[in-house]
């Protein structure tokens, strides 16, 4: 099963993604993270990567897809893969496309977490992350442990971004329109998109991208 998560920051995706593979032996691909380990794995393309973010220019999407490429022919052990953040444009929805169609492992699924701007907004800026292992909390809803361990992995170095207040948010939300929702219209077209309640608790949002999968 291979499937794109779709949505604003902070409507899930990382979180939906990490139960995926926990649960369903799936590979979360991630561009943050594949730019991360390839800058300091010292192959070909890592020297690439390495040279271009030196420079402080935009690793190019030629770049990525060689890289969403490398991560696919070692993941055969996997049960499927999940694209969190990626594609962002319908440049690199087409340019996957060809990638996926050139390997033999098409989409099944496009996941739209689909969500309420002033409800996100409330939500983010009271988000904490753990700095070890990506549990998230909520000033409201998850409070930090008292003891300042996190309940998953015992570390306590609590993380929380810069830009996680109401301006930047609104700010990052309009990019994320602008760019990205072109997106649902190319998934509709193919009859890939399908759309749960992005900010329902974790549980029910689990549930619903299950029974899309298993259906």
């Amino acid at each position: 099963m291979n499937i794109i998560l779709l949505g604003p920051p902070g409507a899930g995706k990382g979180t939906q993604a990490r139960h995926l593979v926990e649960t369903r032996n799936m590979v979360q691909l991630s561009t943050g993270d594949m730019l991360r380990e390839a800058k300091d794995s010292g192959t070909e393309m890592g020297k690439t990567v390495a040279d271009v973010m030196a420079r402080g220019d935009l690793v190019t999407d030629e770049i990525v897809i060689g890289l969403i490429r490398e991560k696919l022919e070692v993941a055969s052990e996997h049960d499927g893969f999940i694209f969190d953040g990626f594609p962002r444009t319908l440049a690199q929805a087409t340019a996957l496309a060809e990638l996926l169609t050139a390997i033999g492992k098409p989409l099944d699924y496009v996941i739209e977490l689909r969500v309420n701007d002033d409800a996100l907004v409330n939500r983010i800026s009271g988000r904490s992350t753990c700095g070890k292992c990506g549990e998230v909390y909520h000033d409201e809803t998850k409070p930090q442990p008292t003891d300042g361990k996190c309940v998953k992995c015992g570390a306590s170095d609590f993380k929380r971004r810069a830009d996680d207040n109401e301006e930047s948010l609104r700010n990052r939300l309009m990019e994320y329109y602008k760019k990205t929702s072109p997106l649902l219209g190319y998934y509709y077209a193919h009859d890939m998109l399908k759309g749960v309640d992005g900010l329902a608790d974790i549980d029910d949002v689990q549930a619903s991208i299950a029974e899309i999968l298993d259906s």
